[in-house]
């Protein structure tokens, strides 16, 4: 990729991001990431599809629920909305580039300030979008998915498309349009939708079937619209159990395909499963992946991590590798992303205040994404890991076991066979060695 810096250079001093291996000492460099290194017959890259967050990494202040802004942008000072948007965008392209991110992602509003004046959104949405569409030509940056804002402002404190008021599921529905509009010009490979309000406070005030119906018809409209539109890519629901609202309607993997089986929508919309949101929900990511890949509909990945002693939201950028690991054998034996992949999801701590820590957060979420491929690789081609979980599982390989998979036992059957053959002995799970295996390869 080439650098794209416009008129200026927003990070001065750091250059491209190069592979220097294990032993590196530059902490501006990759020691795990190999773009091109090949996986399983695809390269770190295809396995991977990084994609930068554009809300976090160039709209986030560094503010949280107890303090102001501590990151103030070079990029974030001229008065006027357009230009000020096309500073952003000209720092976003730069620092992609640098770092070797591929692909990047955005809520509408994070591409330029939006206002309240339905037509005037969608003229701004047009012209940054004309300028966004120069920089990914310029680059080779592709978009990984677009999505609107239907959470932030002040008409959606009580959902967007889930709103008692239809008033305000109209304003959402023009908002999607818009998104949608910029998904397919800039040749988007999906479009997410996350209803971070989509749910209630009180089960006092809400009637939650009419809402749950009013989503899925939203969501039906939506899709008829962007395929009469051209748009071939993939619909992405992100779940995530609570915050901001006490109860939000796609709460975990499990309970949006459930919605999406129940209302029709499986086959238009896959899942985009976040790290922080399986925590919130009470699993493990891997518990998600492995919910979402065993339905087929495991979409993509917003990459981050929470804090073990924060019980909310925090978005850190991800550094385990242990965790990381579990969940590349999934996504291997899955056979990986197909047009999703992994968003960096993820902001710097609101101390983290100069500009080379936004190149060190990525670097090391890169890296760890590359180690935990490569070490899951080695785990599923030399190790017993896969062996032994199947011989867990033998039997119902054949004999009467291999009947009841096939649907040829009934419960009488199965009580005869528990008469015949008496006390069944105690088998071990070996969990230890299998946590041992993981980290044997580590």
């Amino acid at each position: 990729m080439s650098i794209i810096t416009g008129d200026k250079e927003f990070f001065k001093g750091v250059g491209q991001i190069k592979f220097e291996g294990r032993d590196s000492k530059n902490p501006l460099a990759f020691r795990w990431y190999e773009a091109d290194r090949v996986v399983r017959g695809k390269s770190m890259k295809e396995w991977l599809r990084f994609a930068c967050a554009y809300w976090h990494s160039f709209n986030g202040d560094g503010s949280d629920p107890f303090g102001g802004r501590t990151h103030f942008f070079p990029w974030d000072t001229n008065s006027d909305p357009l230009q000020r948007a096309k500073d952003k965008m000209d720092a976003a392209f730069e620092f992609m580039t640098k770092v070797n991110l591929p692909y990047y992602c955005f809520h509408d509003v994070d591409l330029i300030d939006h206002t309240n004046d339905v037509v005037e959104n969608e003229k701004r949405m047009s012209q940054i979008t004309d300028y966004a569409k120069e920089k990914q030509a310029a680059s080779g940056v592709e978009l990984l998915w677009g999505t609107a804002n239907l959470f932030s402002h002040t008409r959606y404190m009580n959902g967007a498309a889930t709103n008692p008021d239809f008033h305000v599921l109209a304003h959402g529905g023009a908002q999607v349009k818009s998104a949608l509009d910029a998904t397919i010009k800039l040749g988007g490979a999906n479009y997410v939708f996350w209803g971070g309000r989509e749910g209630y406070m009180s089960l006092l005030n809400t009637n939650m079937k009419r809402e749950q119906e009013h989503l899925a018809k939203f969501l039906h409209v939506a899709k008829d619209y962007a395929r009469a539109a051209g748009f071939t890519g993939t619909f992405l629901i992100e779940p995530k159990p609570c915050e901001p609202t006490k109860h939000q309607y796609d709460y975990d993997a499990a309970t949006v395909i459930g919605f999406l089986e129940h209302f029709g929508l499986q086959n238009d919309f896959k899942l985009n499963l976040e790290v922080n949101h399986a925590t919130l929900a009470g699993h493990t990511f891997q518990h998600e992946v492995q919910v979402a890949a065993q339905a087929g509909l495991l979409g993509s990945m917003d990459a981050n991590r929470g804090d073990y002693q924060n019980g909310w939201d925090t978005d850190q950028f991800p550094t385990n590798v242990n965790e990381l690991v579990e969940t590349l054998l999934i996504i291997l034996e899955a056979g990986g992303f197909d047009k999703g992949g992994i968003n960096f999801d993820a902001k710097i701590r609101r101390n983290s205040t100069d500009p080379a820590d936004l190149f060190y957060a990525h670097i090391g979420g890169m890296d760890t994404f590359a180690r935990a491929l490569v070490v899951a690789d080695d785990i599923l081609e030399h190790s017993d890991f896969a062996k032994l979980r199947k011989e867990r599982y033998a039997s119902f390989d054949k004999g009467a076991g291999a009947d009841f998979e096939a649907g040829k036992l009934d419960l009488e059957a199965l009580r005869d066979y528990a008469a015949a053959n008496g006390e069944p002995a105690i088998i071990s799970g070996q969990q230890e060695l299998y946590e041992n295996i993981i980290n044997q390869y580590i």
